[in-house]
């Protein structure tokens, strides 16, 4: 996320499908409307086997459900930070990443601008939310990912990947190479992803993707940017072709196929619904865009899409 004047609203073709610029993605449809006076504005989601999505409503600071049958259930509410509490780049409270545990817990990300809140959160199947790690107040954690029993954390305020143990206990930032960071006062890392081996971050500022390998040790690599130019990349996923990857840019209104080679292109635009795109989730062939309209502040939304094979 980061501030920007608004944006066109998407335009829906005829038949309640939208036309994709790009046939790499086909069948592209609202999977649901949210209601943007309600606070939904889904910053980060995963999909559950049953295709229920879980989202992360970024400043409602509220976890939610949604299943294949449009139906929307609060799963958690995080607590609120005292009033007038500033947090760094965004001003105010906000619930990130989220990611599922094979045993069905659920962890976020919370940055709430005070030592007592902002970290790692743990949902569980039946209880109230609880802290598992703590991060410092200046710190905005936002991307994770559950890689042999660590979580990995996005922090786009400091310019740092953290590391925490699954089962909760001190944060140690695993990376800060200057790759992560972004100009004074801007987002730096943000979404975030493992995949072969490697700890995946997309930097907001700088429009890259980046790969850090994992060591034999745990430690982090080298840093490599795998692809640049592509705009505010916020969060994305991957398609399971290679390490080709479908990245949402938020300000931009975009998702972009980016290959393994770094080259890269627009496949869905504001003309396909778009509003503000913040995270990708995918399910075999299904695609999945959370649409926080921060920006166009028209019409939050959950867009569905096919992933075509042999594209």
């Amino acid at each position: 996320m980061l501030a920007a004047t608004a944006l066109v609203a998407s335009l829906a073709a005829p038949g309640g499908q939208a036309l994709a610029v790009d046939n790499a993605l086909t069948g592209v449809h609202v999977v649901s409307h949210l209601d943007l006076a309600a606070g939904e504005q889904p910053e980060n989601l995963t999909v559950e086997r049953d295709g229920s999505l879980d989202l992360t409503m970024s400043f409602a600071r509220r976890v939610e459900r949604l299943t294949p049958d449009g139906h929307l259930t609060t799963l958690a509410t995080l607590p609120a930070p005292p009033s007038g509490t500033d947090v760094p780049l965004i001003g105010r409270a906000f619930v990130g990443g989220i990611v599922q545990a094979p045993d069905g817990t659920r962890y976020v990300t919370y940055a709430a601008g005070t030592d007592a809140l902002t970290g790692v959160w743990r949902l569980p199947r039946h209880g109230a939310p609880r802290r598992v790690a703590a991060l410092p107040a200046a710190a905005v954690p936002n991307g994770l990912a559950l890689h042999r029993g660590q979580l990995y954390v996005s922090d786009s305020a400091l310019g740092a990947v953290w590391r925490v143990p699954l089962g909760g206990g001190t944060a140690t930032i695993w990376s800060q190479s200057p790759e992560l960071a972004g100009a004074p006062g801007k987002f730096g890392a943000n979404g975030l992803k493992v995949r072969h081996g490697a700890v995946w971050v997309g930097n907001f500022d700088r429009g890259t993707l980046l790969r850090i390998p994992v060591g034999h040790d745990g430690t982090a690599g080298r840093v490599r940017v795998t692809a640049d130019g592509l705009g505010p990349v916020d969060d994305f996923d991957f398609t399971g072709h290679g390490d080709d990857v479908l990245v949402a840019t938020n300000p931009g209104n975009e998702v972009e196929l980016v290959r393994g080679d770094g080259s890269h292109r627009t496949v869905l635009t504001a003309a396909d619904g778009l509003q503000n795109p913040t995270a990708v989730a995918l399910r075999g062939d299904r695609v999945y865009v959370a649409d926080a309209a921060y920006f166009t502040a028209a019409d939050p939304n959950i867009l569905g899409a096919r992933l075509n094979e042999g594209r």
